[in-house]
């Protein structure tokens, strides 16, 4: 009988213990899925900040001489688009179309790209890059070196500001600063609609960072969140989870992603395929979906139209906390459009939905 290996740990894991976290399996990672409630801590978001332990994404360098160029070259967004210090979402593809992986790609120089993908993808991502890259540009995983905390809401400023790190700097860029002689990345990124950052901190530092941030926090009634709130939050924007939104079986055609594709580029991993789905129109296309009830959707539940025809299935389905009503993402016969109505399948019970353009709330200026 083989053994299934043992979860890895944030190097905050003793942290989130002593805060009363409930913890769940992500991407190989143990990791803080709640303290307080997922509402609690998705209502701090919306109206104030909390700070997520986001360790579990994957990281990554290339570097050497045209470092940028190659990874230009495979993955769909276009880098040229952006200067050292800015960030790009970006997405990995196969020779169909569908996305291996999504990732913000860190632009540091022509010869020094950072990436972070998704935890369970890392290794795959890497072993891509690393297959292709040519002579004097080097791929290393270094998933385990890093900790990243993402500071997330309208005061995340304040916060982060007042332990010292830089706030000023306009979304998808990135500063470098000192903390305790320690360098930290500090990113106008994140993954709940929110003004926010995310900080990358190597792992000796990670505890420090972390408890200085609560600690500043505590007058704006900072809370520590989980991935239960990461995900309503982030489904109330619309943004994809890969594995469920976008997939190998995906594309970002289908997923409305082809924004973070360079269709201009030359070449990218995957291109052809999705120059040909691009050029005759997805057959299906993620939508989204808000209740005119009380039904609550969840991923694989049935989509239909008012005859009872299957038009496709839920991808994310959630309750949103700050509509009190069900959402969901759901991949779509590209007949349905905005405006329409159909029925979800909620375990036998037949609940009508609108179709709709996410995201679903109105956040805080980025």
């Amino acid at each position: 009988m083989t053994q299934a290996p043992e979860l890895k740990k944030s190097p905050l894991h003793e942290r989130h213990v002593a805060l009363g976290a409930k913890f769940a399996e992500f991407g190989g990672w143990e990791m803080p899925l709640e303290y307080g409630g997922v509402v609690a801590e998705h209502t701090a978001v919306r109206t104030s900040v909390g700070v997520f332990d986001v360790s579990h994404l994957g990281k990554a360098t290339v570097k050497g001489p045209g470092a940028a160029a190659y990874v230009n070259a495979c993955l769909t967004n276009d880098l040229g688009k952006i200067a050292p210090g800015q960030a790009q979402y970006t997405l990995c593809c196969n020779e169909r179309g569908g996305v291996v992986d999504d990732l913000i790609a860190y632009l540091h120089a022509d010869d020094d790209v950072f990436l972070i993908p998704n935890a369970a993808n890392t290794a795959e991502v890497v072993r891509l890059l690393q297959a292709d890259a040519p002579d004097g540009v080097e791929v290393t995983n270094v998933h385990d070196d890093y900790a990243i905390l993402a500071v997330q809401g309208a005061k995340s400023d304040e916060v982060v500001s007042a332990i010292g790190l830089p706030t000023g700097h306009d979304y998808m860029s990135f500063a470098t600063a000192d903390f305790s002689g320690t360098p930290v990345v500090v990113c106008r990124t994140g993954y709940t609609g929110e003004r926010g950052f995310e900080l990358v901190v190597p792992n000796a530092a990670a505890v420090a960072v972390f408890d200085a941030l609560l600690q500043a926090g505590e007058q704006y009634g900072i809370v520590p969140a989980g991935l239960g709130a990461r995900d309503t939050l982030r489904t109330e924007m619309g943004y994809p989870l890969h594995g469920q939104d976008i997939s190998p079986d995906i594309t970002p055609v289908q997923a409305r992603s082809g924004w973070a594709v360079g269709w201009k580029k030359e070449h990218f991993w995957g291109d052809a395929a999705l120059r040909a789905e691009k050029e005759r129109g997805a057959a299906r296309i993620l939508r989204g979906l808000r209740a005119s009830g009380r039904g609550i959707p969840r991923p694989h539940m049935t989509v239909l139209d008012q005859s009872g025809t299957a038009l496709g299935e839920v991808t994310s389905g959630t309750f949103s906390p700050t509509l009190k009503k069900g959402i969901a993402l759901a991949l779509l016969d590209a007949t349905v459009k905005e405006g329409d109505q159909v029925i979800v399948d909620i375990r036998g019970r037949q609940e009508t939905f609108d179709v709709v353009k996410p995201p679903f709330v109105t956040v805080h200026v980025r």
